[in-house]
Protein backbone atom coordinates (compact mmCIF):
# COMPACT_ATOMS: atom_id res chain seq x y z
CA UNK A 1 0.00 0.00 0.00
CA UNK A 2 1.17 3.21 -1.06
CA UNK A 3 2.31 5.60 1.48
CA UNK A 4 2.47 9.47 2.46
CA UNK A 5 3.34 12.18 5.33
CA UNK A 6 0.43 13.95 4.42
CA UNK A 7 -2.73 13.71 2.58
CA UNK A 8 -4.68 16.60 0.85
CA UNK A 9 -8.63 15.79 0.05
CA UNK A 10 -9.13 18.30 -2.66
CA UNK A 11 -7.70 19.91 -5.56
CA UNK A 12 -10.09 23.06 -5.04
CA UNK A 13 -8.67 26.80 -3.80
CA UNK A 14 -8.00 25.55 -0.71
CA UNK A 15 -6.80 22.20 -1.78
CA UNK A 16 -3.76 23.93 -4.05
CA UNK A 17 -3.26 26.54 -1.56
CA UNK A 18 -2.55 23.30 0.81
CA UNK A 19 -0.02 21.80 -1.21
CA UNK A 20 1.75 25.39 -2.06
CA UNK A 21 2.29 25.51 1.65
CA UNK A 22 3.69 22.30 2.60
CA UNK A 23 5.70 22.27 -0.61
CA UNK A 24 7.66 25.40 0.94
CA UNK A 25 7.32 25.09 4.43
CA UNK A 26 7.60 21.58 4.90
CA UNK A 27 10.03 19.92 1.44
CA UNK A 28 10.90 17.31 3.84
CA UNK A 29 7.89 15.44 3.74
CA UNK A 30 5.80 13.68 1.27
CA UNK A 31 2.65 14.35 0.22
CA UNK A 32 -0.46 14.03 -2.45
CA UNK A 33 -3.86 15.58 -3.01
CA UNK A 34 -6.21 13.32 -4.17
CA UNK A 35 -8.87 14.74 -6.31
CA UNK A 36 -12.31 13.17 -6.64
CA UNK A 37 -12.96 15.14 -10.38
CA UNK A 38 -10.93 15.58 -13.54
CA UNK A 39 -9.65 18.40 -12.65
CA UNK A 40 -8.18 21.29 -10.76
CA UNK A 41 -10.45 24.03 -9.54
CA UNK A 42 -12.92 22.56 -7.56
CA UNK A 43 -16.44 25.20 -7.55
CA UNK A 44 -14.33 27.41 -10.50
CA UNK A 45 -14.55 24.43 -12.67
CA UNK A 46 -18.02 22.76 -11.52
CA UNK A 47 -20.07 26.20 -11.98
CA UNK A 48 -20.51 26.41 -15.16
CA UNK A 49 -23.50 29.30 -15.19
CA UNK A 50 -23.66 32.37 -17.17
CA UNK A 51 -21.91 35.18 -15.68
CA UNK A 52 -20.20 33.01 -12.82
CA UNK A 53 -17.70 35.43 -10.83
CA UNK A 54 -15.95 35.91 -7.43
CA UNK A 55 -17.78 37.86 -5.27
CA UNK A 56 -14.70 38.95 -2.68
CA UNK A 57 -12.15 40.86 -4.21
CA UNK A 58 -9.39 38.83 -5.90
CA UNK A 59 -6.46 40.33 -3.68
CA UNK A 60 -8.36 38.39 -0.92
CA UNK A 61 -9.41 35.76 -2.42
CA UNK A 62 -6.39 34.82 -4.00
CA UNK A 63 -3.53 33.36 -1.92
CA UNK A 64 -1.27 35.15 -0.24
CA UNK A 65 2.06 34.04 -1.97
CA UNK A 66 0.73 34.77 -5.58
CA UNK A 67 -0.38 38.23 -6.35
CA UNK A 68 -3.64 39.15 -8.46
CA UNK A 69 -2.22 40.84 -11.41
CA UNK A 70 -5.21 40.95 -13.99
CA UNK A 71 -6.90 44.36 -14.12
CA UNK A 72 -10.62 43.48 -12.58
CA UNK A 73 -10.49 42.31 -8.83
CA UNK A 74 -14.02 40.81 -9.22
CA UNK A 75 -12.66 37.91 -11.82
CA UNK A 76 -15.14 35.42 -13.66
CA UNK A 77 -14.35 31.91 -13.29
CA UNK A 78 -12.64 31.57 -16.41
CA UNK A 79 -9.57 33.92 -15.04
CA UNK A 80 -9.60 32.26 -11.48
CA UNK A 81 -9.27 29.14 -13.34
CA UNK A 82 -5.92 30.56 -15.11
CA UNK A 83 -5.36 31.78 -11.73
CA UNK A 84 -5.04 28.36 -10.28
CA UNK A 85 -3.58 26.62 -13.16
CA UNK A 86 -0.64 29.45 -13.03
CA UNK A 87 0.16 28.70 -9.42
CA UNK A 88 -0.26 24.66 -9.81
CA UNK A 89 2.68 25.28 -12.38
CA UNK A 90 4.60 28.24 -10.99
CA UNK A 91 4.69 25.95 -7.25
CA UNK A 92 5.26 22.44 -9.37
CA UNK A 93 2.60 20.68 -7.52
CA UNK A 94 0.68 19.09 -10.99
CA UNK A 95 2.72 16.15 -9.95
CA UNK A 96 0.93 15.47 -6.93
CA UNK A 97 -2.59 15.41 -7.82
CA UNK A 98 -4.64 12.10 -8.54
CA UNK A 99 -7.26 12.90 -10.29
CA UNK A 100 -10.62 10.88 -10.62
CA UNK A 101 -9.81 9.45 -7.46
CA UNK A 102 -12.85 10.09 -4.64
CA UNK A 103 -12.11 9.29 -1.20
CA UNK A 104 -14.39 7.35 0.38
CA UNK A 105 -13.93 6.39 3.71
CA UNK A 106 -11.03 7.09 6.44
CA UNK A 107 -9.77 4.90 9.11
CA UNK A 108 -7.16 5.72 11.69
CA UNK A 109 -5.22 3.80 13.35
CA UNK A 110 -3.55 4.62 16.73
CA UNK A 111 -0.83 1.56 16.58
CA UNK A 112 0.14 2.30 12.95
CA UNK A 113 -0.27 6.15 13.86
CA UNK A 114 -2.04 6.47 10.39
CA UNK A 115 -5.07 6.96 8.31
CA UNK A 116 -5.67 4.37 5.97
CA UNK A 117 -8.13 6.00 2.98
CA UNK A 118 -10.31 3.78 0.55
CA UNK A 119 -10.64 5.64 -2.67
CA UNK A 120 -12.18 4.97 -5.51
CA UNK A 121 -11.42 5.83 -9.25
CA UNK A 122 -14.34 7.58 -10.22
CA UNK A 123 -14.04 6.26 -13.79
CA UNK A 124 -14.10 2.69 -13.39
CA UNK A 125 -15.30 2.31 -9.59
CA UNK A 126 -12.42 0.32 -8.61
CA UNK A 127 -11.39 1.02 -5.07
CA UNK A 128 -8.39 1.13 -3.63
CA UNK A 129 -6.27 1.72 -0.70
CA UNK A 130 -3.35 4.88 0.08
CA UNK A 131 -2.32 5.76 3.98
CA UNK A 132 -1.21 8.94 5.06
CA UNK A 133 0.14 9.94 8.91
CA UNK A 134 -1.95 13.42 8.56
CA UNK A 135 -5.24 13.78 6.72
CA UNK A 136 -5.59 17.49 5.70
CA UNK A 137 -9.00 17.86 4.26
CA UNK A 138 -9.85 20.55 1.32
CA UNK A 139 -13.07 19.20 0.24
CA UNK A 140 -14.87 22.60 0.49
CA UNK A 141 -18.39 22.27 2.51
CA UNK A 142 -21.03 21.54 -0.42
CA UNK A 143 -22.04 18.18 -1.93
CA UNK A 144 -20.82 17.81 -5.15
CA UNK A 145 -23.44 15.61 -6.29
CA UNK A 146 -25.83 18.34 -6.26
CA UNK A 147 -27.58 22.00 -4.79
CA UNK A 148 -30.80 22.32 -2.84
CA UNK A 149 -33.65 21.45 -4.29
CA UNK A 150 -36.65 22.40 -2.52
CA UNK A 151 -40.25 20.19 -3.14
CA UNK A 152 -42.27 22.68 -5.34
CA UNK A 153 -45.96 21.74 -5.30
CA UNK A 154 -46.84 21.23 -9.59
CA UNK A 155 -43.40 20.46 -10.76
CA UNK A 156 -43.98 17.47 -12.66
CA UNK A 157 -46.29 19.63 -14.71
CA UNK A 158 -44.08 22.34 -16.22
CA UNK A 159 -43.56 21.81 -19.69
CA UNK A 160 -39.99 23.93 -19.90
CA UNK A 161 -36.57 23.11 -18.75
CA UNK A 162 -35.72 23.24 -15.24
CA UNK A 163 -31.47 23.98 -14.57
CA UNK A 164 -29.93 24.26 -10.89
CA UNK A 165 -27.28 25.99 -11.57
CA UNK A 166 -24.46 23.45 -10.24
CA UNK A 167 -26.13 21.27 -12.78
CA UNK A 168 -25.87 23.97 -15.47
CA UNK A 169 -26.10 22.68 -19.24
CA UNK A 170 -23.65 24.37 -21.27
CA UNK A 171 -25.81 24.07 -24.39
CA UNK A 172 -28.94 25.67 -22.62
CA UNK A 173 -30.24 28.19 -25.53
CA UNK A 174 -31.89 30.74 -23.36
CA UNK A 175 -32.01 33.45 -26.20
CA UNK A 176 -35.14 35.33 -26.37
CA UNK A 177 -36.92 32.66 -23.90
CA UNK A 178 -39.02 33.73 -20.58
CA UNK A 179 -36.80 32.81 -17.52
CA UNK A 180 -37.34 33.05 -13.98
CA UNK A 181 -35.22 32.55 -11.33
CA UNK A 182 -35.95 31.24 -8.25
CA UNK A 183 -33.93 32.50 -5.31
CA UNK A 184 -32.00 35.88 -4.66
CA UNK A 185 -28.91 34.76 -3.48
CA UNK A 186 -25.27 35.14 -4.78
CA UNK A 187 -25.82 32.96 -7.24
CA UNK A 188 -29.23 34.35 -8.61
CA UNK A 189 -27.66 37.84 -8.53
CA UNK A 190 -24.85 37.16 -10.78
CA UNK A 191 -27.45 34.54 -13.16
CA UNK A 192 -30.09 37.06 -13.85
CA UNK A 193 -27.94 40.26 -15.00
CA UNK A 194 -25.96 38.09 -17.09
CA UNK A 195 -28.97 36.05 -19.00
CA UNK A 196 -31.02 39.45 -19.51
CA UNK A 197 -29.12 40.52 -22.02
CA UNK A 198 -30.09 37.25 -24.25
CA UNK A 199 -33.23 36.33 -22.64
CA UNK A 200 -36.38 38.00 -23.57
CA UNK A 201 -37.15 38.70 -19.70
CA UNK A 202 -35.18 37.22 -16.53
CA UNK A 203 -37.79 37.32 -13.29
CA UNK A 204 -35.83 36.74 -9.87
CA UNK A 205 -38.63 35.44 -7.73
CA UNK A 206 -38.29 35.29 -3.95
CA UNK A 207 -39.73 34.68 -0.67
CA UNK A 208 -37.81 37.53 1.09
CA UNK A 209 -35.52 40.59 -0.31
CA UNK A 210 -31.38 39.55 -0.01
CA UNK A 211 -29.20 42.76 0.75
CA UNK A 212 -27.13 43.83 -1.49
CA UNK A 213 -24.36 46.29 -2.51
CA UNK A 214 -22.73 47.61 -5.72
CA UNK A 215 -19.11 48.28 -6.20
CA UNK A 216 -16.86 48.38 -9.42
CA UNK A 217 -15.12 44.60 -10.37
CA UNK A 218 -11.44 47.41 -10.96
CA UNK A 219 -9.71 48.04 -8.00
CA UNK A 220 -8.42 51.39 -8.88
CA UNK A 221 -5.95 51.83 -6.00
CA UNK A 222 -4.51 48.36 -6.67
CA UNK A 223 -4.23 48.68 -10.51
CA UNK A 224 -2.32 52.15 -10.05
CA UNK A 225 0.04 51.11 -6.30
CA UNK A 226 1.09 48.14 -8.68
CA UNK A 227 2.78 50.86 -11.54
CA UNK A 228 4.91 52.12 -8.61
CA UNK A 229 5.75 49.24 -6.23
CA UNK A 230 7.41 46.31 -6.99
CA UNK A 231 4.23 43.60 -7.77
CA UNK A 232 5.19 41.14 -4.59
CA UNK A 233 4.43 44.79 -2.48
CA UNK A 234 2.00 46.00 -4.16
CA UNK A 235 -0.28 42.90 -3.34
CA UNK A 236 0.47 42.97 -0.05
CA UNK A 237 0.04 46.12 0.29
CA UNK A 238 -3.47 45.85 -1.49
CA UNK A 239 -4.35 42.71 0.49
CA UNK A 240 -3.98 44.17 3.59
CA UNK A 241 -5.65 47.71 3.33
CA UNK A 242 -8.82 45.05 1.98
CA UNK A 243 -8.66 42.83 4.47
CA UNK A 244 -8.69 45.36 7.01
CA UNK A 245 -12.03 47.29 5.37
CA UNK A 246 -13.95 44.14 4.98
CA UNK A 247 -13.79 43.74 8.70
CA UNK A 248 -14.11 47.02 9.29
CA UNK A 249 -17.41 47.06 7.62
CA UNK A 250 -18.31 43.50 9.16
CA UNK A 251 -17.99 44.69 12.42
CA UNK A 252 -19.82 48.20 12.03
CA UNK A 253 -22.76 45.74 10.80
CA UNK A 254 -22.80 43.98 14.26
CA UNK A 255 -22.16 47.50 16.22
CA UNK A 256 -24.23 49.97 14.36
CA UNK A 257 -26.49 47.70 12.39
CA UNK A 258 -29.38 50.61 12.27
CA UNK A 259 -26.80 52.74 10.12
CA UNK A 260 -25.70 49.94 7.67
CA UNK A 261 -29.07 49.56 6.68
CA UNK A 262 -30.15 52.78 6.30
CA UNK A 263 -26.87 53.50 3.99
CA UNK A 264 -27.35 50.47 1.96
CA UNK A 265 -31.13 51.52 1.25
CA UNK A 266 -30.25 54.70 0.39
CA UNK A 267 -27.49 53.78 -2.22
CA UNK A 268 -29.86 51.26 -4.04
CA UNK A 269 -32.72 53.82 -3.95
CA UNK A 270 -29.72 55.65 -6.56
CA UNK A 271 -29.81 52.96 -8.37
CA UNK A 272 -33.54 52.40 -9.18
CA UNK A 273 -35.74 53.90 -11.17
CA UNK A 274 -38.29 56.60 -9.18
CA UNK A 275 -40.56 55.15 -6.87
CA UNK A 276 -39.73 51.91 -7.49
CA UNK A 277 -41.15 49.75 -4.13
CA UNK A 278 -37.53 49.14 -2.16
CA UNK A 279 -39.32 48.26 0.54
CA UNK A 280 -40.97 45.59 -0.84
CA UNK A 281 -37.78 44.47 -3.41
CA UNK A 282 -34.71 45.30 -1.48
CA UNK A 283 -35.61 45.38 2.41
CA UNK A 284 -34.63 42.39 3.98
CA UNK A 285 -36.58 41.73 7.50
CA UNK A 286 -32.92 40.47 8.79
CA UNK A 287 -29.78 43.12 9.39
CA UNK A 288 -26.77 43.19 6.64
CA UNK A 289 -24.43 40.30 7.80
CA UNK A 290 -26.93 38.18 9.67
CA UNK A 291 -26.89 36.55 6.09
CA UNK A 292 -24.16 36.97 3.41
CA UNK A 293 -24.60 40.30 1.35
CA UNK A 294 -24.53 39.80 -2.31
CA UNK A 295 -22.05 41.90 -4.58
CA UNK A 296 -23.31 43.59 -7.68
CA UNK A 297 -20.68 44.34 -9.82
CA UNK A 298 -20.90 47.31 -11.59
CA UNK A 299 -24.34 47.77 -10.72
CA UNK A 300 -25.71 45.54 -13.44
CA UNK A 301 -28.79 44.02 -11.35
CA UNK A 302 -29.95 47.51 -11.31
CA UNK A 303 -29.08 48.50 -14.47
CA UNK A 304 -30.98 45.26 -15.91
CA UNK A 305 -34.10 46.71 -13.87
CA UNK A 306 -34.01 50.32 -15.18
CA UNK A 307 -33.64 48.52 -18.85
CA UNK A 308 -36.75 46.96 -18.22
CA UNK A 309 -34.97 43.35 -18.93
CA UNK A 310 -35.07 42.18 -14.95
CA UNK A 311 -37.90 41.95 -13.19
CA UNK A 312 -37.91 41.52 -9.25
CA UNK A 313 -40.98 39.64 -7.56
CA UNK A 314 -41.33 39.20 -3.69
CA UNK A 315 -43.93 36.78 -3.10
CA UNK A 316 -44.56 32.74 -2.53
CA UNK A 317 -44.95 29.83 -4.97
CA UNK A 318 -48.51 28.06 -5.02
CA UNK A 319 -47.98 26.10 -7.43
CA UNK A 320 -45.96 25.35 -10.66
CA UNK A 321 -47.87 25.41 -14.26
CA UNK A 322 -47.47 23.61 -17.45
CA UNK A 323 -46.03 27.12 -18.41
CA UNK A 324 -44.92 29.11 -15.64
CA UNK A 325 -45.62 29.16 -11.86
CA UNK A 326 -48.66 30.95 -9.76
CA UNK A 327 -48.07 32.94 -7.09
CA UNK A 328 -50.12 32.93 -3.18
CA UNK A 329 -50.89 37.06 -4.51
CA UNK A 330 -52.82 35.07 -7.81
CA UNK A 331 -50.30 36.54 -10.25
CA UNK A 332 -48.92 34.07 -12.65
CA UNK A 333 -45.37 34.10 -14.07
CA UNK A 334 -44.74 32.90 -17.71
CA UNK A 335 -41.40 30.97 -17.87
CA UNK A 336 -40.00 28.51 -20.73
CA UNK A 337 -37.11 28.51 -18.35
CA UNK A 338 -36.99 27.93 -14.41
CA UNK A 339 -34.03 27.96 -12.97
CA UNK A 340 -33.67 26.71 -9.13
CA UNK A 341 -31.16 28.94 -7.75
CA UNK A 342 -32.04 27.34 -4.03
CA UNK A 343 -28.61 26.80 -2.67
CA UNK A 344 -25.99 24.55 -1.62
CA UNK A 345 -26.34 21.37 0.38
CA UNK A 346 -23.60 21.17 2.87
CA UNK A 347 -21.59 18.67 4.20
CA UNK A 348 -19.13 18.06 6.93
CA UNK A 349 -15.72 16.99 5.39
CA UNK A 350 -15.93 15.44 1.99
CA UNK A 351 -19.13 13.30 2.27
CA UNK A 352 -17.01 10.50 3.64
CA UNK A 353 -17.07 7.69 6.93
CA UNK A 354 -14.33 8.67 9.28
CA UNK A 355 -13.54 6.01 12.32
CA UNK A 356 -10.90 6.40 14.89
CA UNK A 357 -9.63 3.00 16.41
CA UNK A 358 -12.46 1.04 14.62
CA UNK A 359 -15.19 3.52 16.21
CA UNK A 360 -17.50 5.94 13.76
CA UNK A 361 -17.06 9.68 14.36
CA UNK A 362 -19.85 11.33 14.78
CA UNK A 363 -18.83 14.79 14.20
CA UNK A 364 -21.81 16.72 15.66
CA UNK A 365 -20.64 15.43 18.73
CA UNK A 366 -17.07 16.80 19.00
CA UNK A 367 -15.59 20.66 20.49
CA UNK A 368 -14.08 22.40 17.30
CA UNK A 369 -10.26 23.04 18.02
CA UNK A 370 -9.58 26.33 16.57
CA UNK A 371 -12.27 25.79 14.09
CA UNK A 372 -9.70 23.49 12.20
CA UNK A 373 -9.49 20.08 14.11
CA UNK A 374 -11.97 18.15 16.30
CA UNK A 375 -11.70 16.67 19.84
CA UNK A 376 -10.34 13.05 20.03
CA UNK A 377 -9.61 12.81 16.35
CA UNK A 378 -6.12 12.77 15.66
CA UNK A 379 -3.61 14.35 12.88
CA UNK A 380 -6.53 15.36 11.24
CA UNK A 381 -7.36 19.22 10.12
CA UNK A 382 -9.62 20.56 7.81
CA UNK A 383 -10.65 24.07 6.18
CA UNK A 384 -13.47 26.40 6.26
CA UNK A 385 -12.79 29.86 5.15
CA UNK A 386 -14.46 33.04 6.27
CA UNK A 387 -18.26 33.93 5.90
CA UNK A 388 -17.50 36.73 6.45
CA UNK A 389 -14.81 37.57 4.46
CA UNK A 390 -12.47 35.95 1.62
CA UNK A 391 -12.65 32.10 1.83
CA UNK A 392 -8.95 32.43 1.43
CA UNK A 393 -7.81 34.12 3.83
CA UNK A 394 -8.74 31.56 6.54
CA UNK A 395 -7.72 28.89 3.81
CA UNK A 396 -3.93 30.20 3.78
CA UNK A 397 -4.07 30.62 7.73
CA UNK A 398 -5.10 26.89 8.26
CA UNK A 399 -2.39 25.59 5.95
CA UNK A 400 0.04 28.27 7.67
CA UNK A 401 -1.00 26.67 11.19
CA UNK A 402 -0.82 23.06 9.14
CA UNK A 403 2.84 23.44 8.56
CA UNK A 404 3.57 24.97 11.75
CA UNK A 405 2.20 21.51 13.36
CA UNK A 406 4.08 19.53 11.14
CA UNK A 407 7.06 20.65 11.82
CA UNK A 408 6.60 20.84 15.61
CA UNK A 409 5.83 17.10 15.72
CA UNK A 410 9.21 16.43 13.70
CA UNK A 411 11.38 18.36 16.14
CA UNK A 412 9.52 16.17 18.71
CA UNK A 413 9.75 13.26 17.23
CA UNK A 414 5.85 13.04 17.38
CA UNK A 415 3.75 10.80 15.66
CA UNK A 416 0.23 11.74 17.07
CA UNK A 417 -1.09 15.04 18.00
CA UNK A 418 -4.60 14.83 19.07
CA UNK A 419 -7.02 17.63 20.80
CA UNK A 420 -7.95 16.91 24.26
CA UNK A 421 -10.60 18.55 26.45
CA UNK A 422 -8.91 19.19 29.59
CA UNK A 423 -10.31 18.79 33.04
CA UNK A 424 -11.75 22.58 33.16
CA UNK A 425 -12.97 22.32 29.79
CA UNK A 426 -15.08 20.29 30.38
CA UNK A 427 -19.05 21.03 31.14
CA UNK A 428 -18.05 24.11 29.34
CA UNK A 429 -21.27 25.73 27.58
CA UNK A 430 -22.09 24.76 24.34
CA UNK A 431 -22.44 27.16 21.29
CA UNK A 432 -23.18 26.96 17.95
CA UNK A 433 -19.95 26.24 15.01
CA UNK A 434 -21.06 29.31 13.36
CA UNK A 435 -22.63 31.95 15.52
CA UNK A 436 -24.96 34.72 14.50
CA UNK A 437 -25.66 33.94 10.53
CA UNK A 438 -28.98 32.69 9.81
CA UNK A 439 -28.54 31.77 6.04
CA UNK A 440 -30.43 29.41 4.97
CA UNK A 441 -27.77 26.85 3.54
CA UNK A 442 -26.27 26.98 7.29
CA UNK A 443 -28.99 26.41 9.22
CA UNK A 444 -29.91 23.21 7.52
CA UNK A 445 -26.91 21.26 8.68
CA UNK A 446 -25.58 23.17 12.10
CA UNK A 447 -27.14 20.10 13.66
CA UNK A 448 -23.85 17.88 11.76
CA UNK A 449 -21.30 20.56 12.42
CA UNK A 450 -18.95 20.58 16.10
CA UNK A 451 -19.71 22.29 19.00
CA UNK A 452 -18.03 25.58 20.04
CA UNK A 453 -17.16 26.37 23.30
CA UNK A 454 -16.62 29.64 25.10
CA UNK A 455 -12.65 29.53 25.76
CA UNK A 456 -9.76 29.13 23.50
CA UNK A 457 -9.11 27.07 21.28
CA UNK A 458 -12.02 25.72 21.24
CA UNK A 459 -13.76 28.26 19.43
CA UNK A 460 -14.27 29.29 16.05
CA UNK A 461 -14.00 32.77 15.69
CA UNK A 462 -14.82 33.37 11.91
CA UNK A 463 -12.01 36.67 13.03
CA UNK A 464 -9.05 37.06 10.68
CA UNK A 465 -7.33 39.32 13.17
CA UNK A 466 -8.03 36.83 16.05
CA UNK A 467 -7.55 33.92 13.90
CA UNK A 468 -3.89 35.11 12.41
CA UNK A 469 -3.26 35.49 16.37
CA UNK A 470 -4.12 31.90 17.38
CA UNK A 471 -2.77 30.59 14.37
CA UNK A 472 0.38 32.26 13.79
CA UNK A 473 1.96 33.21 17.59
CA UNK A 474 -0.07 30.94 20.01
CA UNK A 475 2.82 27.37 20.45
CA UNK A 476 1.73 24.74 19.20
CA UNK A 477 2.17 22.58 22.32
CA UNK A 478 -0.83 24.17 24.22
CA UNK A 479 -1.64 22.06 26.65
CA UNK A 480 -4.65 21.00 24.52
CA UNK A 481 -2.80 19.78 21.55
CA UNK A 482 -1.44 16.00 22.97
CA UNK A 483 1.17 14.76 21.23
CA UNK A 484 2.54 10.86 21.18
Amino acid sequence: MEHFDVIVVGAGISGIGAACHLAQRCPDRTFAVLEGRESIGGTWDLFRYPGVRSDSDMHTLGYSFKPWTHEKSIADGRSIMEYLRETVEEFAIESKIRFRTHVVSASWSSPDARWTLTTSDTRTGEESTISCNFLFMCSGYYSYKGGHEPEFPGRDRFRGVVVHPQKWSEDLDYTGKKVVVVGSGATAVTLVPAMADRAARVTMLQRTPTWMVSRPDVDKFANRIRKVLPGRLAYAVTRFRNTAFQQLAYNRTRTHPERVRKFLLEEIRKELPEGYDVEKHFTPPYNPWDQRLCLVPNSDFFKGIKAGKIDVVTDKILTWTENGIDLVSGQHLDADIIVTATGLELVTLGEMDFTVDGEPVDFSKTWTYKGLAYSGVPNLVSTFGYINASWTLRADLTSEYVCRLLNHMRSKNARICRPTLRHEDKGMPERRWIENFSAGYMERVMHLFPRQGDREPWINPQNFKRDKKMFRESPIDDGVMIFG
